[in-house]
């Protein structure tokens, strides 16, 4: 071949060669321009998953105040620490400082972060709810993988002593028992969004952009007064302990407004300390537990005979020899007492006396009469779980079903709706709602029973704890009205000899009533177990402290220092 004919060749193939760089060169820009002019926004987007991140701005939820403004539940910045597995994983020579700084959190810890790595997992908890400054003590030491998320947990400044109210919230603040759950939504805020530039090691390398603020949950006032809640926890545990009880219950009503401005129960655990609680303790058997409340409806077996128009106040019952034969069934009496007038028949708590009352009245005619009073319904607190009480329905009863019902057996309440029941007793004879929250304007009444038969009952109870079965409700300085009761719990569907509840409720002053007050011992076991030995004591503690706390003046005192009480 001539050296032409080669030159020509080599000139031809670099020709080609140029051409080809040409064309993939004009392919290029031509790719760079489409993705550029017709690709754009996918591609921004594509990218910005990779390196742009939506954060969620957690929101403070709404504090929870007593009646007078003191915090029952609050929420506290924590930071909780979270890793990516699999980063994590390709640092494994870091983990002694994580080990030194989790101590004894670090085995199990270890044990579920090599889970997660097996698995592929992106994300796992390391350890929730930790103090901004412990966090940052761990975080400091840059632990690849290792990030820290703020956010809130509760905390309950009044611990065990409002815990059954108030309630309390998971590890992730919503709502899961108490008032915490029933005002979940009231409370919960609404989170904020912050958008954040990450590097590849899921750093952050730019101040993040604020996408939306974090809207604070409302505030909730209860009912509540802490400090009689205080006073009625302390006097209730004590009583607890010294009769070495099962459980415990005591609710306070104002009289005035149906507000309830104390509830405790025993026992309690303290909602700060997560490990200390069990599901018995957490119950707020004041709403959600029923019983037979015994001879403490026998006041309003005496308003249903009174409102009947059939008695007065002065008429008279024989009660002699001491029992009534109902049926096949014997109904007794302590002792005989003759023939009492209606106030007897209550001061001595004759069973034989209201069962001849409750025959001539009739089931039905007395099962409405506690209809009309609330029992065996629920209140409508906004409260979970809380119990409506039964009442028994019946086309034919006997007689001795008629008889029980007089003196509390044969139907089951709830210690708030025989609070509410004594309120009518209390409020002139007007049936008010009851209330967990501040009441900023009064609540509407309607008339349940007259003004007359209201006092003349509350009459027939002052001479109770005067003379009768609650002396040890007394209370120097003020008249006291209330009523006893002592029930034997069924096991196993037959009453015990040797399990009991022990009851009293009351009103103070009865003259001019302020507080409603119902309290309850279950099982007690030294001490006795009748209602005035075991829970009229508890009664004349928190009721003494109480009137003290609100101010107000004893019996007798003058006009100027009635205008001085404290509006609670």
């Amino acid at each position: 071949m001539s050296s032409g004919s080669r030159e020509g060749g080599w000139r031809g193939r670099y020709l080609s060669l140029q051409g080809l760089i040409v064309l993939a060169m004009l392919m290029l820009c031509g790719r760079v321009v489409t993705l550029h002019l017709f690709n754009r926004d996918f591609l921004q987007r594509e990218g910005d998953k990779r390196t742009l991140r939506e954060e969620k701005i957690p929101a403070y939820r709404g504090l929870v105040l007593d009646r007078h403004g003191h915090p029952l539940a609050v929420s506290t910045p924590v930071v909780s620490l979270w890793t990516d597995p699999r980063i994590l994983a390709r640092h494994e020579n870091r983990w002694p400082e994580l080990r030194q700084a989790l101590g004894a959190r670090w085995p199990a810890l270890e044990t579920r972060l090599r889970e997660a790595i097996v698995a592929g997992r992106h994300f796992m908890w390391i350890r929730r709810s930790m103090t901004p400054v412990a966090a940052q003590a761990i975080l400091d030491r840059a632990v690849p993988g290792v990030h820290g998320r703020p956010e809130y947990r509760r905390y309950y400044p009044a611990g065990k002593v409002a815990a059954h109210l108030v309630g309390l919230t998971d590890i992730d603040d919503v709502g899961q028992e108490g008032m915490e759950l029933a005002l979940d939504d009231w409370l919960t805020g609404v989170s904020g969004v912050r958008r954040v530039l990450k590097d590849r090691r899921g750093q952050v390398i730019r101040e993040p952009d604020l996408v939306r603020s974090a809207e604070p949950g409302r505030e909730v006032h209860l009912a509540l007064d802490i400090r009689l809640q205080y006073l009625a926890y302390r006097e209730l545990e004590r009583a607890v302990r010294q009769h070495r009880a099962r459980a415990a219950s005591l609710v306070m009503l104002d009289a005035r407004t149906g507000e309830v401005l104390a509830m405790v129960n025993q026992p309690a655990s303290n909602p700060n300390n997560r490990a200390s609680i069990s599901p018995l303790s957490l119950r707020n058997r004041a709403i959600t537990d029923e019983f037979e409340p015994g001879s403490v409806v026998k006041p309003l077996v005496m308003a249903a005979a009174l409102q009947s128009k059939r008695y007065s106040h002065d008429s008279r019952i024989r009660v002699s020899p001491g029992y009534l034969r109902v049926g096949r069934s014997l109904v007794r009496d302590h002792r005989d007492y003759g023939t009492l007038d209606l106030a007897g028949i209550l001061q001595h708590s004759s069973n034989v006396g209201l069962s001849r009352l409750a025959l001539d009245l009739g089931a039905e005619s007395l099962v409405s009469f506690y209809q009309q009073l609330g029992l065996g319904q629920i209140t409508g607190v906004i409260f979970p779980g809380e119990a409506a009480g039964s009442l028994p329905v019946r086309q034919h009863w006997a007689p001795i079903e008629t008889a029980t019902l007089s003196f509390g057996y044969g139907v089951t309440v709830t210690m708030l709706q025989l609070a509410r029941a004594y309120m009518v007793l209390a409020n002139q004879g007007q049936m008010l709602s009851v209330s967990l929250l501040r009441r900023d304007e009064p609540a509407q009444a309607y008339r349940v029973i007259s003004a007359d038969v209201a006092a003349h009952v509350l009459t027939m109870m002052q001479k109770v704890v005067r003379e009768g079965t609650a002396r040890r409700a007394r209370i120097a300085g003020y008249k006291v009205a209330g009523k006893t009761g002592t029930t034997r719990k069924l096991e196993a569907g037959k009453y015990s000899s040797k399990e009991h509840r022990a009851l009293f409720a009351g009103v103070v002053p009865a003259d001019r009533p302020r507080i409603v007050m119902v309290v309850m011992v279950d099982a007690p076991r030294e001490g006795g177990y009748y209602g005035g030995l075991v829970a009229a004591p508890v009664f004349a503690q928190v009721a003494r402290g109480t009137l003290r706390l609100l101010g107000v003046p004893p019996d007798g005192a003058p006009d100027q220092a009635r205008g001085l009480e404290a509006v609670p």
